[in-house]
């Protein structure tokens, strides 16, 4: 089992207390802001990926799906990153074990988009707000959009451009040129081709070769999904310096991404108690008490996890609260 030494254990600490990219600075002994947010990701992808492997189930919630498990307060809530790559195997994977779920008393909650896509006919799986919440949220603090068309047809949420289609394209054919030339060499183009397409505000998504690889890999053998969980656990800095980092360079593309992250932990908790309406259209919907203190299960974007994660065990501490929670319906 790895074993993360006193010194690595403190410079994870320290770099998951920054909360600023210039209180980064000092953690990682650099200039400014741009060299630390790079000099951090290197560091944290290296430690964060030895303190995976120390806790075996740091990303897998000893069910079958794997995940992430937070206790808050009176719950166990699961976050399940998937593809959503709308893929047979994975509809039927995922479908097969939100049954389970539902079957055994639990909540589950779905993000938006994700219900229509896989479990439009199961009554138990709520969809939550978040896309509708992050688009209100641009509109009221008027940043322009560049999200063309109705973003509830499908779940093409990449708010880039035409350079988006020459990336995924190109990762298309470096992924193809394995079969050919071999593994190595795949990941050797892999990554030039990485950083030749991968703008600023790429690297705050995860936008790159491996994760491509991983998502294709997943979407067609969902047994695969903790893979792409992992790398993405390691690739994200924690939340406050992702989104600073994003908010700099595309705020809105920071607003349908990270900020998500965010609503859907707040969704969760807003709605354990029953208190508050919720906006999934779904009908026949178990209520609070019926489900009273049963595991909640959130599936969600794989890329969403950690930042999911991340704001569930802020209100597990007790470091963030609700307050007013109003349902977006339109």
């Amino acid at each position: 089992m790895t074993v993360l030494s006193p010194a690595a254990r403190e410079r994870l600490a320290a770099i998951r207390a920054a909360g600023s990219l210039s209180a980064l600075c000092d953690v990682v002994d650099a200039a400014d802001d741009h060299e630390a947010y790079f000099a951090a990701k290197d560091a944290w992808r290296q430690l964060r990926g030895r303190e995976l492997d120390a806790v075996s189930d740091a990303v897998e919630t000893g069910e079958r799906v794997p995940g992430a498990t937070v206790r808050v307060g009176e719950r166990t809530v699961h976050v399940h990153g998937i593809t959503h790559a709308d893929t047979t195997a994975e509809r039927e994977y995922l479908r097969e074990h939100v049954h389970e779920f539902l079957d055994a008393g639990a909540t589950v909650y779905c993000e938006q988009g994700i219900r229509g896509m896989y479990f439009q006919d199961v009554p138990g799986a709520c969809a939550m707000d978040d896309y509708r919440w992050a688009l209100r949220e641009c509109q009221r603090r008027g940043i322009e959009s560049h999200v063309d068309g109705d973003p509830f047809d499908s779940l093409t949420e990449d708010v880039g451009d035409l350079a988006a289609q020459f990336q995924a394209a190109a990762f298309s054919l470096v992924d193809a040129s394995g079969d050919r030339f071999g593994r190595r060499f795949e990941r050797a183009v892999g990554s030039v081709a990485s950083e030749f397409f991968r703008s600023h505000a790429d690297h705050a998504t995860g936008s790159d070769f491996a994760s491509f690889r991983l998502r294709e890999r997943a979407a067609e053998a969902p047994s695969e999904l903790w893979r792409l969980q992992r790398y993405y656990e390691c690739a994200f800095l924690p939340q406050p310096l992702e989104r600073e980092w994003l908010r700099r360079h595309d705020p809105e593309l920071e607003f349908v991404t990270h900020a998500r992250n965010a609503r859907m932990a707040d969704y969760v908790v807003a709605h354990a108690d029953g208190t508050q309406p919720n906006s999934g259209p779904v009908a026949d919907e178990p209520s609070a008490k019926e489900r009273e203190f049963g595991d909640v299960h959130l599936v969600v974007g794989a890329a969403h996890q950690p930042g999911v994660r991340y704001y569930l065990e802020r209100h597990r501490d007790d470091d963030r609260r609700v307050g007013s929670f109003d349902v977006v319906l339109d």
